[in-house]
């Protein structure tokens, strides 16, 4: 394990530094270095470093993507909070981790949706259930969310059935609200969810964020959100329609983007993630947001190995690092950081996030944004 980081190492990054594509700052002499964001906040910069993204709002204690979840993520300081964006029938956006809405939804419960259900296959998984281009809004108001994996969260079904499914259009409207009651902008870290999949039903995502972006000013280079995308295609296209910060989500080592699947492009994410496909996606986005074990990998027993060279090889390339996600179950946590024998319970979530920051990434997603912010504390520039 490398040497913990020490607080105040990493600068403190600005809005208007990640706008422009700035490179990075690494070192303790260039801290203060970053532009100052048009709002201020945080001691008069926009974003800490490292700054944690409450990962589907804070969906440790509350149904995933529901205003419940955002609120609460939001309340609790997460500095910025996620969206996952997918389509309905008639071209809306709405806030769901994934199309099939099966597992986080009452839809099943509706009779006259019963007919919907159906199978399909959705970048080369098959899956049978409900999904979201086959309804309009109005049929997806009707429906109600709920706790996507209740037998390891089951406080939260506590919540099953309170709140609706929002639209990106209620978030950024809830965003602005939000924003003039406390005085400050509120950040958002919104993903396009199988884009090529989409596209070929007619229901480009790209253009669709970026007209909604424009309507709400936040299509600029200080404006407070980043765009992020499993598919570096989608963010290429981003790229050519709004000017915020875009950040290029990475799977495990061995997997392929699915839009690089589409055309036939053999590069893995293990190549990504060498200096030569760093410098590529620095071409058209300001970050990347890995898996975990491409940070540190885990070795055979589920223990946590030694820190890969991803963290300093972005950081030369300019890029910033976002990796996901640390949940505080000991089912989601390293072999090593378990506590007990119960799955479900809380395990050394604080050791976790402690040697995960410690590498120097610039953020992190968590489902716990309270527990997150605690050891963040630790690394911050005092």
């Amino acid at each position: 394990m490398q040497k913990r980081q020490q607080p105040g190492r990493r600068a403190v990054l600005g809005a208007a530094a990640l706008g422009a594509g700035a490179a990075v700052l690494g070192g303790a002499s260039q801290a203060g270095a970053a532009g100052r964001g048009a709002a201020g906040g945080h001691d008069g910069n926009e974003l800490p470093v490292p700054l944690i993204v409450g990962h589907r709002g804070a969906s440790g204690y509350r149904p995933e993507h529901t205003f419940g979840s955002y609120q609460l993520a939001l309340d609790m300081g997460a500095d910025v909070i996620e969206q996952d964006l997918v389509p309905t029938k008639d071209g809306h956006l709405v806030c769901r981790h994934e199309n099939d809405i099966t597992a986080t939804t009452d839809v099943s419960a509706h009779p006259e949706f019963a007919d919907r259900k159906t199978t399909k296959s959705v970048d080369g998984v098959k899956l049978t259930g409900w999904f979201t281009e086959d309804f309009t809004l109005a049929e997806i108001k009707t429906l109600r969310a709920k706790e996507r994996i209740p037998g390891t969260r089951q406080h939260n079904t506590l919540y099953d059935g309170v709140w609706e499914v929002p639209t990106f259009e209620e978030v950024l409207q809830w965003a602005e609200r939000e924003g003039r009651k406390r005085g400050r902008r509120v950040w958002l870290h919104i993903e396009t969810k199988h884009p090529t999949y989409f596209r070929k039903l007619g229901l480009g995502l790209e253009e669709r964020l970026a007209k909604a972006l424009r309507a709400h000013g936040r299509h600029r280079k200080n404006s407070p959100n980043f765009l992020q995308s499993f598919e570096p295609s989608s963010i290429q296209r981003l790229d050519r329609l709004v000017d915020c910060p875009k950040v290029v989500l990475l799977s495990t080592l061995a997997t392929r983007p699915w839009d690089f699947v589409e055309a036939g492009d053999p590069r893995t994410v293990a190549d990504l993630v060498r200096p030569e496909g760093l410098k590529w996606i620095a071409g058209f986005a300001q970050g990347i947001g890995p898996d975990l074990t491409v940070i540190i990998p885990r070795d055979k027993d589920g223990k946590l190995g030694e820190p890969t060279a991803v963290v300093k090889d972005a950081h030369a390339a300019g890029l910033v690092l976002h990796p996901y996600t640390v949940r505080n179950e000991n089912t989601f946590l390293p072999a090593d950081y378990r506590r007990g024998t119960d799955p479900n319970a809380y395990g050394d979530a604080l050791g976790v996030f402690r040697a995960y920051l410690g590498t120097g990434i610039d953020g992190l997603f968590s489902d716990n944004p309270d527990t997150a912010l605690l050891v963040a504390a630790e690394f911050r520039k005092h």
